[in-house]
């Protein structure tokens, strides 16, 4: 048996089949939260072809999709609406988990950044609920601060969905986009998940591979605008669903790599818990995500970065990343198998 399964079998030790019927409410109600999260993107594509299958609403589907393709929003910071980042069902999934924010510094608003989030695992949850709403009052904990979190540019050709994400001030991850954001005035900052869809077939229980090597990309934005550095290690966002075994070399891994190179996103086989029993589903695990957000790294404004000067401050973002990870790993990461590793694709 492997250390993962082992720990998997002493966390499902206690818990039984099926939900109880004396849930209270509460408990019941972010359940819920998160079910209609999973159930949006599905949601969302079928109010779309619901319009394209009426003669009556056609017309103003195909209009849709014209503005979908003309509309510059996600390369110019979303649109976002504060109203739908304090919408309640966002509390209830921080609730879930539970999901926490942690600030260990004060970032001075007059100031632009580049946040880098760590891991990426399945889906990015934590980044979801920390940063793209006001669940755990980031607004509140930096003050003047205007974040976007960032995600693969194919997601805004998603209909009606699209529209949800640039709600949430959710905006495209090119490098047009990052650019835009960080110039646009004091406080303007970006999240970039930096692992990406490679760092998710890494996202197993209790461990902590992180894809970031040769990840200088977001170090570059921060060089052009002159933009600070900030990592934020998110405790517990591998551990909230379980992943089919695909080490390196093995079919499934070859699959998920082609598939990865076609499609720009990664598909990990995962599961989790079911919403009236404990034994399968898609459901994540209610496991802590801890998100804590490390010390500014200040970088020059270098309008043409070397590759040496590229790589002087992603050596010193690891050097932070590593501190705030070895600061909080007994405090939020007690039951790991795995300390944080730096690795390759």
């Amino acid at each position: 048996m492997s250390t993962v399964a082992a720990h998997k079998q002493l966390d499902d030790a206690d818990k039984p089949l099926f939900a109880p019927l004396d849930v209270p409410l509460e408990r019941r109600a972010q359940t819920a939260a998160v079910a209609f999260w999973m159930a949006l993107l599905p949601i969302c594509l079928a109010i779309f072809l619901l319009a394209a299958s009426s003669s009556w609403t056609l017309p103003l589907a195909l209009a849709y999709v014209v503005f979908l393709l003309l509309d510059p929003a996600p390369e110019m910071g979303a649109r976002r609406l504060p109203w739908v980042r304090r919408l309640p069902v966002w509390r209830g999934m921080a609730g879930y988990f539970p999901v926490s924010l942690v600030k260990t510094a004060d970032l001075d608003p007059s100031k632009n950044y580049v946040f880098g989030y760590h891991p990426h695992g399945i889906i990015s949850l934590g980044a979801w609920i920390n940063f793209a709403t006001e669940a755990t009052k980031f607004s509140e904990l930096f003050h003047g601060i205007d974040i976007r979190l960032l995600t693969l540019p194919t997601n805004f050709n998603i209909p009606v969905w699209r529209e949800l994400i640039l709600s949430l001030g959710i905006a495209s991850s090119s490098r047009r986009s990052c650019d835009n954001v960080v110039t646009k005035g004091p406080g303007h900052s970006i999240m970039l998940v930096v692992g990406g869809a490679a760092e998710a077939l890494y996202a197993f229980p209790h461990t902590n591979d992180l894809v970031i090597k040769k990840r200088y990309g977001f170090v570059n934005v921060a060089l052009r605008s002159g933009a600070s550095l900030v990592p934020v290690f998110s405790f517990g966002e591998n551990d909230i669903w379980d992943q089919v075994p695909n080490p390196k070399g093995s079919t499934l891994r070859k699959v998920q790599s082609m598939f990865q190179r076609v499609a720009t996103f990664s598909p990990p086989l995962f599961h989790g818990r079911g919403i009236f029993q404990y034994a399968m589903g898609i459901m994540p695990y209610r496991r802590p995500i801890v998100s804590v957000v490390g010390n500014p790294i200040d970088c020059p404004k270098i309008p043409n970065p070397t590759r040496e000067e590229t790589a002087k401050y992603h050596k010193l973002y690891l050097e932070e990343l590593q501190r705030v990870y070895d600061t909080y790993k007994d405090v939020y990461a007690a039951d790991r198998i795995k300390d944080l590793t730096f690795i390759e694709a």
